[in-house]
């Protein structure tokens, strides 16, 4: 139902009015590292049709169900680093200080189902913008790290070409160079909830205008840190840089730093799962009410009383279904703990379908592009070029995952 103007409570498509703006569509890109359609399937069945929506669907939150199990596994390695940070600064650098990554997962895991019963995107936005702050606090202190160690030891360790052959074979640095592009591709994977994410927006001006404002802001930001993290990082410590960065300084002082870091790295991860999870619980709720429109189980909502704050509206389906879900994630998140491995499988099933192949289709769509034309042509040989990044990294983060199973024995002393 459309409500010309909309109104005081309601925007002109009859929905609940939207507050955000390019600021908070921004926390969210980052939290997320990112006609009027609501969901990505949306915006690809009024384009391209039903078939190739449940395709998007399917894709989508298949992948969003990936992004939630790799939080889980980086936010362990965070937390192990900060308890063997802090080991190693009690007992001396020549105890071992093992770690195991289990009770961290659990802690993190209970976590996410207690945060896991706000109802909908709309009332992340205080843990989005949590989370944002958090990000740019890890990499800020990551960078300082990073250019700190090249000013003590005077020189850029590793090289142009990246590790050396020795320090692994050939084969296995053409893995990792594979593996390497699915890690880059994760970092913008928000992209696959760009669309749910638009859909906080109020407008006037324009929802896609602010969309575009803040992707612009974010991605240049997001690069320009990153890309300077990863650089010093590698000039830290060459061959021997760890997955996590924070984790090549376990022995720098003040030790407390590294632990700041490490603890923003955690919470920020607590909302990018939320934020990468949210779209998928609703997807499941709305088809759930679909399918058992008189079910009071899936539909009644039980009023909480909350001393000195309005009452708590608990859905019990939503309570079970959430959990449930979290509780799986954790338990593959602890059989699978190989973070750029499993990072890197994520970034590049995804990347493909959803940042490129459909977004392309649809524009060919909507601009009418004719068939054979030198700009169809141009976007087809680009969507090829991408699928075949997409093929590559995957190959090479399966690989990572197949090397590490040869010798992990699952809920042991990760290191």
């Amino acid at each position: 139902m459309q409500l010309p103007g909309g109104s005081r409570c309601f925007d002109d498509d009859g929905r609940l009015k939207r507050t955000g703006t390019v600021w908070t569509a921004s926390a969210h890109i980052i939290t997320a590292g990112s006609g009027r359609n609501y969901t990505y399937m949306d915006a690809v069945r009024s384009n391209l049709g039903g078939f190739k929506a449940k395709l998007c669907g399917l894709v989508q939150y298949l992948n969003l169900y990936g992004v939630s199990i790799g939080c889980t596994i980086a936010s362990s390695i965070s937390m192990m680093a900060t308890s063997r940070l802090n080991c190693f600064h009690d007992k001396g650098e020549k105890n071992p200080c093992h770690a195991n990554s289990t009770p961290y997962m659990i802690a993190f895991g209970i976590v996410e189902i207690i945060l896991s019963q706000i109802p909908d995107f709309d009332q992340l936005l205080w843990l989005s913008i949590l989370a944002a702050v958090m990000s740019f606090t890890y990499s800020t202190i990551g960078l300082g790290l990073g250019v700190a160690k090249v000013a003590e030891t005077g020189k850029f360790r590793g090289s142009l070409t990246g590790i050396s052959i020795g320090t692994v074979t050939e084969t296995q640095k053409m893995w990792r160079s594979f593996q390497a592009l699915g890690d880059v591709a994760f970092v913008y994977s928000y992209s696959i909830i760009l669309i749910e994410i638009q859909d906080t927006i109020k407008s006037p001006p324009s929802e896609a205008k602010t969309m575009k404002k803040a992707t612009l802001i974010i991605v240049a930001v997001t690069t320009l840190f990153y890309m300077l993290c990863g650089c010093f990082g590698y000039a830290a410590f060459g061959d021997m840089s760890p997955g996590n960065l924070l984790t090549g300084f376990s022995f720098y002082n003040p030790f407390w730093l590294v632990d700041i870091a490490n603890a923003a790295i955690v919470i920020h991860l607590v909302g990018a799962y939320q934020v990468y999870c949210q779209p998928l619980f609703e997807f499941i709720e709305k088809y759930a009410t679909g399918w058992f429109p008189d079910s009071q189980f899936i539909k009644k909502d039980i009023k909480v009383p909350i001393p000195g704050f309005k009452s708590y509206k608990l859905n019990l389906f939503r309570l079970v279904w959430r959990t449930i879900f979290v509780i799986i994630t954790t338990v593959i998140s602890m059989l699978l703990p190989f973070f750029n491995d499993v990072v890197g499988l994520v970034g590049a099933l995804g990347f493909w379908p959803l940042t490129v192949y459909f977004p392309v289709e649809m524009y060919i769509v909507q601009e009418k592009i004719p068939k054979w034309s030198t700009k169809w042509l141009c976007l087809q040989i680009l969507s090829f070029a991408c699928l075949i990044i997409t093929i590559a990294a995957a190959a090479g983060s399966v690989a990572g995952v197949v090397l590490n199973l040869k010798s992990y024995e699952p809920f042991s002393t990760a290191y």
